[in-house]
């Protein structure tokens, strides 16, 4: 009977990528195995999936997607939580029938060795331990945000106020001292149910067989290390870490509607090096007009050549859209030659490679965290969402790679702030492009033959494939 790896992300589009990228590694180890996704319908727009799945399915053959029957909420649902994830949540839970009966039906035609789920699919373990197929997590955040997961449940215990109402920094094994207040923002109300939901992922990561973490050694050595040692789960049993990153999507220069992308990469030909500051803040990086302005403003005093995506404020329109009324008077003749506007999307990891980008302003998503680090681009944090203020912790006070904005109550940056930050960035800040140098050095040295990542991965696949349909 072929063997085969069963695969089930959450559906968000930064999930999924991950999740496809660590099958294309896996099969570079073992291309004998052949690889099932389980694909979901979203609970939310997290980002167009379907041209990403078709390119994907197009090119790797031994990657097989499996789409499931939709899941609907009930017409009457509500939720007390102001969280999407809890959305995410629910949908990933009613799904589970759905799940027993693929999973059963693949392990008819294959010897399932594996089932890796995402963290937040933690409510499928009991199926999955039911039919006897092992269980690892893929963790799609860093080791330092897996760290404070790990840990949580103690936290939960220790403390009974909730995170967003306690004034002090949280001692966390491995971490530096994080503000209660920028622990992940789905975590800072107890009653939440999407508190509640993932509490129990925390739970149920400690009792799986691995979790495998799209991070590297040099870049978290400090919270890698407190995970293997065990600091994480004090009095208990620590599952096997595999560190195999950074995995980073390869992007063509196509836009999400598969047309070739407007000439800004001519624009970014004629720039010199390292002159461009990037600002692109993910799928749901949607600001009030308000906000745009100000980050305009920024930009145009601060005399820098840029390079911005902006999306649309009103999210439920479609397609195109005019930026001169979301953008102060004069705003694109002022800047005419020295900036650039792109509208929704860019390849991103494309543009981070490119010789004339210097910095980039970022939403603190892992995903485009790895991206620059590999690139070896200093960043601005700007965290808006999920983990990202946990991973701005991370990537200024531990890691060294960024800046923090400076925001005001309510998370709103002033003009000023844009202006000053960017400035101290393209102007000044030569450790951190140092720092950055270094890092970029090392991720390649990772994921190489001999590399810390490339051993984790030929670990994870020797015990779960068995070495004699391994390569390497």
């Amino acid at each position: 009977m072929a063997e085969a790896l069963v695969f089930y992300p959450s559906p968000a589009i930064g999930h999924l990528v991950s999740m496809v990228e660590l099958g294309k590694l896996i099969l570079t180890h073992c291309p004998s195995i052949s690889i099932h996704i389980l694909v979901t319908n979203q609970a939310y727009d997290a980002g167009a999936t379907t041209p990403y799945i078709a390119s994907v399915s197009a090119t790797v053959p031994s990657l097989t997607f499996h789409h499931l029957s939709a899941i609907s909420l009930p017409p009457d649902y509500s939720t007390t939580s102001p969280n999407l994830e809890t959305l995410a949540l629910d949908l990933i839970r009613l799904n589970n029938p759905n799940i027993r009966q693929a999973l059963e039906s693949i392990t008819r035609e294959y010897s399932v060795k594996a089932f890796v789920m995402d963290f937040f699919c933690s409510v499928v373990q009991p199926i999955v331990r039911e039919l006897r197929v092992p269980s690892f997590f893929f963790f799609t955040s860093g080791a330092g945000f897996l760290s404070f997961f790990l840990y949580w449940p103690i936290l939960h215990e220790k403390y009974t106020e909730n995170f967003k109402d306690l004034k002090l920094c949280l001692p966390v094994p491995g971490l530096p001292p994080l503000p209660a207040g920028d622990v992940a923002k789905p975590l800072l109300v107890r009653d939440d149910p999407c508190y509640v939901g993932l509490l129990n992922s925390a739970v149920q990561l400690r009792t799986s067989d691995g979790i495998i973490v799209n991070s590297f050694d040099k870049l978290e050595p400090r919270a890698i290390q407190a995970i293997v040692d065990g600091e994480c789960i004090p009095g208990g049993s620590t599952p096997p870490l595999f560190c195999i990153g950074p995995l980073i999507s390869s992007e063509s220069r196509r836009g999400e509607d598969g047309h070739a992308l407007p000439g800004f990469f001519s624009w970014l030909d004629a720039q010199p090096g390292g002159s461009v500051v990037f600002l692109c803040f993910g799928s749901l990086g949607v600001f009030s007009v308000e906000q745009l302005k100000a980050i305009a403003t920024g930009l145009e005093n601060s005399l820098q050549r840029f390079l911005w995506v902006v999306k649309n404020p009103d999210t439920t329109a479609k397609g195109d859209f005019d930026l001169r009324p979301l953008l102060p008077d004069g705003f694109l003749d002022r800047t005419d030659g020295r900036g650039m506007l792109v509208k929704s999307w860019v390849p991103q990891v494309e543009v981070l490679k490119h010789g004339s980008v210097g910095g980039f302003v970022t939403h603190c998503g892992w995903n485009s965290v790895l991206e620059a680090v590999s690139a070896g681009v200093p960043m601005i944090a700007w965290p808006l969402y999920a983990e990202q203020r946990h991973n701005r912790v991370m990537m200024v006070e531990e890691m060294g790679i960024a800046l923090g904005v400076e925001e005001s109550e309510g998370g709103f940056v002033a003009e000023e702030a844009v202006e000053r930050v960017v400035k101290e960035l393209m102007l000044s800040a030569g450790g951190l492009r140092d720092k950055m140098s270094c890092l970029k050095g090392e991720a390649g040295v990772a994921m190489r033959e001999g590399g810390s990542s490339h051993v984790a991965l030929s670990k994870f696949t020797r015990n779960v494939v068995g070495p004699g349909n391994v390569f390497n």
